[in-house]
């Protein structure tokens, strides 16, 4: 599931393009509805040609609720840059492009919206030019721009194919299981009690979890989930989702509140960054300034520690130390927007390095200056966790060399990965760089975790008679080399995942229960052994009477056993049987099949088949035409 997020100029037609796009109007309020201007952030759902659900983020136009807009804007996977046709490119089209560049949006497109009231096709020609010329050097200086109008719905299924187009080439957000929503919106539902919503980011949520709601540290319960409307009982990474949270009062949360599993994050007050100001911002920035900071859905006065200058002007990038007014939750990596608080503007923004500094910095220390310039390449656990990503599972000594890291590095960030949990020990016991051991993500892991799970849900309830699926079948089925299936076999038996035993795996727990009718066939052909225990129904009569599947899990869970492709005994029978064998072979030294034919009251075919069984097992061995007991 992906969401996207519309920006441009006031009155542009965003969210008349979203109501024709999903058949919902995202504005809401009474307010915007009078007013017929979007001032807080609304929403719709819709489903791709591929199947895709996707998830649209309406955001005001208006200069006067620009902060709204940066609540719902970050974690969007694209962008939708809309753009009247009667207007053109206009002072708000050109802020929200360069914050969906400060935030480096991850695709988008551009829409021309009311081409029912332009003039000619040549006028529309000269406005794509004009556009192009405005998003030159952004991250939409290659996005395919579409013609639409609404109110005549022409362009609409262009449109819906170029962002499937968009949303394909771009990889789905990982699960980090480190799951953090972003609060855009807190409200209270009657029968429900507390429900947030926000994009979910990093990891997944699930009904049941506890959560922690920081900074305050409120703890509560996911009592349920919706995505795009629909109730889940998982909410994965980059789906728009609303949370229904047991034991925390709304009036206890707010927006830019994140909803987190406990113990996962910290909050902040201070940060470390990389800056760069927008080319025509007014006035440069100087030590000490105070700012408006945007990170997720948060929003806060922030304290401006210039590092290694005085000030920085218009079009320039630095490094900063923010200092915060209120704490908040950000990681390293997250992308921030910073504003002027008057007179209102947008001043630019960059990339968090450091989330958790220990300090404040020296202003002019080189030391401090290099440090920050090396972690902006990134940690070595960084680098070798996304060396591991792109392998998914592969020998240690195989990720290493993809991470092309510094050999005094990497055993260190390997044991740095492995005591986080973000890296996997699959095989093997070393940790050495260049040893053989196999290792996987923790994503991929989790990943495959749940392939494997949702194979064997499928096979038992496709076969509820079977123990299991056969291994081989199961390695088939997931597409694994066989090192890789059999070391997360015996990982996932080992986390007690799933049980792995004669040549069948299975979930933990699995039992072959009959129904009532099945239970019927099976007492009635049981009534059949027992009638004729050593001169048992062959076993084509016995699936006539009972069906193939009722025989097999008779056989499978050791009710029959059988001791040749068409003879069957029961279970207590065939060990009385074999008793018998025994006892006359101590007795006499050996037996032939006539003897044990006459004691047991049977035919030959019974007895053929039940001593060549018994040779094959090993209880017995042929010497001529008697049988011995094997040493």
């Amino acid at each position: 599931m992906r969401v996207i997020g519309t920006a441009g100029h006031v009155d542009h037609g965003k969210s008349t393009l979203i109501e024709a796009l999903t058949g919902t109007h995202p504005d809401r309020l009474k307010e915007e509805q009078a007013r017929e201007m979007t001032i807080e952030l609304g929403f719709g759902w819709l489903s791709l040609p591929d199947g895709e659900e996707v998830g649209i983020v309406d955001v005001p136009g208006h200069r006067d609720f620009i902060e709204n807009m940066l609540s719902g804007i970050s974690g969007i996977d694209a962008a939708l840059l809309v753009i009247a046709a009667d207007e053109g490119v206009m002072p708000q089209t050109k802020e929200h492009l360069a914050i969906l560049d400060l935030l480096q949006i991850p695709a988008g497109l551009i829409v021309v919206t009311k081409t029912d009231l332009a003039s000619d096709s040549g006028w529309l020609d000269l406005l794509e030019t004009d556009i192009r010329s405005a998003v030159s050097g952004t991250v939409l200086k290659d996005a395919p721009i579409v013609r639409v109008s609404a109110r005549n719905k022409t362009g609409l299924a262009e449109l819906i194919s170029s962002l499937e187009k968009i949303l394909q080439e771009k990889p789905a957000q990982l699960d980090l299981n480190r799951p953090r929503l972003p609060i855009d919106r807190v409200f209270s539902m009657s029968g429900f009690g507390t429900v947030v919503t926000g994009t979910l980011r990093d990891g997944h949520l699930s009904i049941g979890d506890e959560v922690e709601i920081l900074p305050g540290g409120m703890k509560g319960r996911v009592r349920g989930l919706q995505t795009h409307k629909k109730k889940e009982e998982r909410a994965m990474p980059g789906s728009r989702t609303a949370v229904n949270i047991s034991g925390v009062d709304t009036e206890s949360i707010r927006r830019g509140d994140v909803v987190t599993h406990p113990n996962q994050y910290q909050p902040t007050r201070r940060l470390d960054a990389r800056v760069r100001l927008l080319k025509d911002v007014g006035l440069a920035i100087k030590h000490g300034d105070e700012v408006k900071f945007f990170v997720g859905a948060s929003e806060t006065i922030a304290t401006l520690r210039l590092l290694g200058t005085e000030e920085l002007s218009a079009g320039e990038e630095g490094w900063i130390q923010l200092e915060l007014r209120e704490p908040l939750i950000a990681v390293r990596g997250d992308r921030y927007i910073l504003r002027r608080p008057s007179p209102s503007e947008t001043l630019g923004g960059g990339v968090v390095i450091d989330h958790q500094p220990k300090g404040r910095h020296k202003r002019f220390d080189e030391g401090i200056l290099k440090s920050l310039e090396s972690l902006a390449q990134g940690s070595p656990a960084d680098v070798l966790f996304e060396a591991a990503l792109a392998l998914n599972a592969a020998p240690l000594k195989e990720i290493t060399a993809k991470s092309r890291l510094n050999a005094s590095h990497v055993e260190a960030a390997i044991n740095e990965l492995l005591n986080s949990g973000q890296l996997i020990l699959l095989e093997g016991e070393k940790t050495d760089p260049k040893s053989d051991s196999l290792a996987i993500a923790l994503p991929h892991w989790n990943e495959l975790g749940k392939r494997v799970e949702n194979t064997l849900n499928a096979y038992h309830e496709q076969y509820p008679l079977r123990r299991g699926i056969p291994r081989e079948e199961l390695k088939s089925r997931l597409k694994l080399a066989p090192r890789i299936f059999n070391a997360t076999m015996k990982k996932l038996a080992e986390s007690n995942l799933l049980a792995d035993g004669r040549g069948v795996i299975s979930r933990p727990g699995h039992e072959i229960r009959f129904e009532a009718g099945q239970q019927a066939k099976v007492e009635e052909l049981m009534r059949k052994f027992s009638a004729n225990p050593y001169a048992t129904p062959s076993v084509k009569e016995c699936q006539a009477e009972a069906g193939e599947e009722i025989v097999n899990a008779l056989i499978e869970t050791g009710v029959l056993v059988a001791v040749s492709s068409d003879v069957l005994f029961r279970k207590q029978d065939y060990e009385e049987m074999v008793g018998k064998i025994k006892t006359a072979i101590q007795k006499n030294g050996q037996v032939t099949l006539g003897e044990v034919r006459d004691m047991l009251g049977t035919t030959r075919k019974y007895i053929q088949a039940l001593l060549e069984h018994l040779d094959a097992v090993g209880v017995t061995m042929r010497d001529g035409d008697a049988r011995k007991l094997r040493k």
